[in-house]
């Protein structure tokens, strides 16, 4: 090539290289570069999840006053004029319940003859929200009116107003709070509505959500002959909790825990599971709600769909793995001797809280996941101690863990409620610092007693 073609060649290429350039480096240029970036950056702001966080819980301890030993409880069905069949009957029920002498129930039903009235239900009600609420809005220097969503549940007793608007005007919250009640969801609502909190927080960001859950025995203590119906009144005894949530920014440094999982289930499709606790008029037309024998096999069957859905999010991929390939084997040579493989959820968690419904659920969650005797404690100690109390039982049980000192930074926690319909509800929480343990429980004046040895294999 010539020395002249060369260099025209070399001058049109730098012409073209400057003009390329000028392109990149253009103000437009850059603009529109700077624009894409934050609309990603924002995109993934966006898409993160907001934190949910636990600041703390309290729950309600019964004067020693409201106590019902099982030699009252006796005494009590036989001046109340019951069928003498149906008091063995509760009697021999109450005996074999895992029941310490320390359960309570509400003085209207420990008098004789028993009142069920609705001022006294409402009464009730009052004693423990307004207690637990108050204790925990001292203990953390919390002013109502800082509160922007308050969820409240109890199963089987709905007044007008609600009992959401009986906390409002009680603590005279803001106008503009927004508040729910939720009724007819069983013992499992308390997970129910931390889901509805956890859902509310994230779409209000920089919220603080208040949740009480209950149960009120006063209107629904049943006085006929049918067994099933008989089964209340031996297991549900007076409880309540107060939950405070939250997704401020602020709030990280002074949570107990951090929100990691809400599974829920129900197999209300299912007419046996649908029935299985059920309210209803016997034969005298007198109401109670019904215990079918089948609810063990029921809630056993609705765990493992719950655990369907949850073991994908905190299982180790060994876990995983074991279980998909036990499945394949089995579905290979399906003759029967292959068992599908049972996870090791101790991989998963350090600490359990069984709802506390009755022995023969703990038992049967023990058996069917394979837990420790340790693992089960805090839910047989919490059956002994309180009885069944509904919704609140995952939080004696929490709040029996960090009594005892066992509740360490990093630690995860596994909730397990049932409750009608039949549902099944799991929540995970991941504690995210370094916990004392807590003087100020419910368990305050008896930790040092428990656990208790024997008491689950009482015959």
């Amino acid at each position: 090539m010539e020395p002249r073609s060369l260099c025209c060649s070399l001058e049109i290429l730098t012409q073209h290289m400057n003009t390329v350039t000028e392109l990149i480096i253009s103000p437009c240029h850059c603009l529109a570069v700077l624009l894409v970036a934050c609309v990603a950056t924002l995109y993934a702001a966006c898409r993160r999840k907001t934190p949910i966080y636990l600041i703390d819980f309290n729950c309600y301890c019964p004067p020693s006053s409201y106590r019902l030993p099982l030699a009252m409880f006796e005494e009590n069905q036989f001046y109340d004029d019951m069928d003498p069949e149906a008091v063995a009957f509760q009697c021999k029920i109450m005996a074999k319940s895992g029941f310490s002498e320390l359960t309570s129930i509400s003085p209207s039903l420990a008098q004789i003859p028993k009142i069920k009235a609705l001022s006294f239900a409402l009464e009730e009600a009052e004693t423990i929200m307004c207690s637990v609420i108050k204790n925990l809005f001292e203990k953390n220097k919390i002013n109502p009116k800082t509160i922007d969503i308050l969820i409240t549940n109890s199963s089987v007793f709905c007044p007008t107003p609600s009992l959401s608007a009986m906390v409002v005007n009680r603590f005279r919250m803001r106008s503009n709070i927004m508040s729910f009640n939720l009724s007819g969801m069983g013992c499992s609502a308390g997970i129910i509505s931390m889901s509805l909190a956890k859902d509310l927080l994230r779409v209000h960001r920089n919220s603080l959500a208040l949740i009480v859950s209950t149960e009120t025995l006063s209107l629904n203590w049943y006085t006929g002959k049918v067994p099933s119906m008989l089964l209340s009144n031996c297991l549900f005894r007076m409880g309540g909790a107060a939950i405070l949530m939250s997704s401020r920014v602020q709030d990280r440094h002074k949570a107990k825990y951090k929100l990691q999982h809400i599974v829920r289930t129900i197999t209300a499709q299912d007419d046996e599971s649908h029935g299985c606790v059920y309210q209803q008029v016997d034969p005298e037309e007198k109401e109670g709600v019904s215990i079918s024998k089948s609810i063990v096999n029921v809630s056993g069957d609705a765990l493992k769909k719950n655990i369907a859905s949850l073991g994908p999010l905190v299982l180790p991929l060994r876990e995983q793995f074991l279980y998909l390939f036990s499945i394949i084997c089995r579905k290979m040579w399906s003759t029967g001797r292959i068992s599908i493989y049972t996870p090791n959820f101790n991989h998963a968690f350090e600490h359990f809280c069984i709802h506390s419904g009755g022995r023969a659920i703990i038992q049967a969650v023990e058996r069917n996941l394979r837990l420790r005797k340790q693992d089960v404690e805090p839910s047989s100690m919490t059956l002994y101690r309180f009885g069944n109390i509904s919704s609140s039982s995952i939080w004696y049980e929490l709040s029996y863990i960090e009594a005892k000192g066992r509740m360490k930074c990093g630690d995860r926690v596994w909730q397990i409620a049932f409750g009608s319909g039949f549902k099944c509800n799991s929540a995970v929480w991941k504690c995210v610092c370094d916990m004392k343990p807590d003087t100020s429980t419910a368990w305050r004046d008896t930790i040092h007693s428990y656990p208790v040895d024997n008491i689950m294999r009482t015959n």
